[in-house]
């Protein structure tokens, strides 16, 4: 294989597609932790009762599969998500006239940057369909009364007269909790998060795993959108831009609110403000919270956090301004308020001492700080092994005969991620403290299993591994486990100076 072919292929993994898996061997990998067959999530998206307005509204009486139009016009539930979503529009519209004067932005072809319509979110033509639904149990340690999340993913469609349909480049994730504490079992006892396990471990029938029936289940609405699409030009490469905003149910109002994202770290505002970047330094090194940050289950405070994050895509795998934490490192560029937020010794001696006290096991140099930094947080997690900007696309069922970049359900991270979130699925069944923690988003934590070895997600073809430093020509301890398979060897295939790429050996 050329290498202008072999680095072709390898940007299409890295940013933007991922290699076909058999329908087998991709319900072996999400067994007990996903429903991604097509077949059961038609039936069950035809038999309306996993509908949105059923969920959110369960005191309604049954209206079914609403249109846009109707969903977002007669559920008082949903009424602050439009606004929401016209006011960031509003605001990436104006940033990119400044960034780009001199390019044309709008709905539609004969645009430079083509902007996602937003009247398909007000239209008798459109409606969400269910993508799948996933466990994630795995987040429990956000919410331990609620045993984690089940988070029911719908995808924007169009449907023309009946005849046909298509689907449009919009996710509307329904986060429910996976128990509702008032929930017993036949015997009166309160379900226990061994139980819930336990049905998914045995795929059991679905209405029992998705659980209760009413708003005490309700958690928080994600909305995904690539707001616009943009080929290349003098000025940019092409790139596509995804809006990520997040909606918390409030019990007491009965309505989504608009909220900050999860770990999604306000760059500009930290770096703007002196005193919020001394915060956010301390709070970070701090020793419980620089453990938690290492094994990936950091909860950072609210007032770190933004309110909306875009993604770009493709993005670097290595410091760039696409990178969420790119200016808070020392050397990566600077703020408003002048100056990283982090300096090298800062970090340096905050590993030392964790290291000493036993602490670490993902992150052991600044490059490993650096990396965890991007992927904990929503933007820096999109950016890593995606399908373009999402992680869970879900197959087309809606169509006759799926495209290639439809017919696997979700991107490299999310597969190569299943069996670490079975693993805490099993403890959690034989009432066992599971292990929460992950490693990074580019490669998944093997934990003594060997399901993975050989494949695309740990150290096969097109797996990420760990290139030698230029100037030690060892690689960087944070990543000397990424390894390639027998047969492989790990060659630079975008522009990064430490992650590379599993490829067949050349002379």
């Amino acid at each position: 294989m050329n290498r202008a072919l072999r680095i072709l292929i390898a940007a299409a993994l890295l940013f933007g597609g991922a290699a076909s898996l058999s329908a087998a061997e991709t319900a072996q990998l999400t067994r007990g932790t996903a429903i991604t067959d097509p077949d059961l999530l038609r039936k069950l998206d035809e038999g309306d009762v996993l509908a949105i307005s059923r969920l959110v509204a369960p005191e309604r009486e049954a209206d079914g599969r609403l249109t846009t139009d109707r969903l977002f016009a007669s559920l008082p539930q949903l009424k602050d998500i439009p606004p929401a979503i016209d006011a960031e529009f509003d605001r990436y519209i104006a940033r990119q006239k400044a960034a780009w004067p001199t390019e044309t932005i709008g709905v539609g072809e004969g645009f430079d940057v083509q902007l996602f319509d937003r009247a398909n979110l007000n239209s008798p033509d459109t409606r969400f369909v269910l993508a799948g639904i996933v466990n994630r149990m795995d987040r429990a340690y956000v919410g331990e009364e609620s045993c984690g999340e089940i988070r029911l993913i719908y995808r924007l469609a169009r449907f023309d007269g009946g005849k046909s349909a298509s689907r449009l480049p919009m996710t509307f994730n329904l986060v429910m909790k996976a128990r509702d504490a008032r929930q017993t079992d036949a015997n009166g006892k309160p379900i226990s998060c061994a139980e819930i396990a336990r049905r998914w471990l045995d795929n059991g029938n679905w209405q029992e795993l998705i659980g209760g029936r009413d708003d005490a289940m309700l958690d928080r609405i994600e909305t995904n959108i690539q707001i616009s699409v943009a080929a290349k030009s003098a000025l940019h490469d092409f790139r596509s831009d995804y809006l990520l905003k997040v909606f918390k149910y409030d019990a007491a109002t009965k309505t989504f609110a608009e909220a900050v994202l999860e770990n999604q770290i306000d760059r500009d505002r930290i770096l703007a403000d002196d005193g919020l970047r001394r915060d956010f330094r301390d709070w970070l090194l701090a020793p419980e919270n620089l453990r938690e940050f290492d094994r990936g289950t950091v909860l950072v405070p609210e007032k770190f956090l933004a309110r909306a994050a875009v993604v770009p895509t493709p993005a670097g795998l290595d410091a760039s301004p696409a990178q969420p934490a790119f200016g808070m490192m020392q050397g990566e560029g600077k703020g408003e308020g002048g100056g990283p937020v982090f300096t090298d010794q800062d970090v340096v001696g905050a590993l030392k001492r964790a290291a000493a006290r036993g602490d670490m096991m993902n992150i052991r140099s600044v490059a490993g700080f650096q990396r965890r930094l991007n992927d904990v947080t929503c933007a820096g997690c999109h950016q890593t092994r995606g399908i373009g900007g999402f992680h869970f696309p879900g197959v087309d069922w809606l169509a006759d005969k799926p495209s290639n970049s439809t017919i696997v359900p979700a991107s490299p991270h999310f597969l190569g991620d299943q069996l670490r979130r079975r693993d805490i699925l099993t403890a959690f069944a034989a009432g066992k403290r599971p292990d929460f923690s992950r490693g990074f988003a580019s490669r998944p934590q093997t934990r003594g299993r060997s399901e993975l070895a050989g494949s695309e997600y740990q150290d096969g073809w097109g797996a990420h591994c760990s290139l030698p430093d230029e100037g030690s020509g060892t690689p960087d301890k944070s990543f000397t486990s990424w390894n390639c398979a027998n047969g492989l060897t790990c060659q630079a295939a975008a522009a990064s100076r430490r992650i590379g790429m599993c490829f067949i050996k050349t002379r």
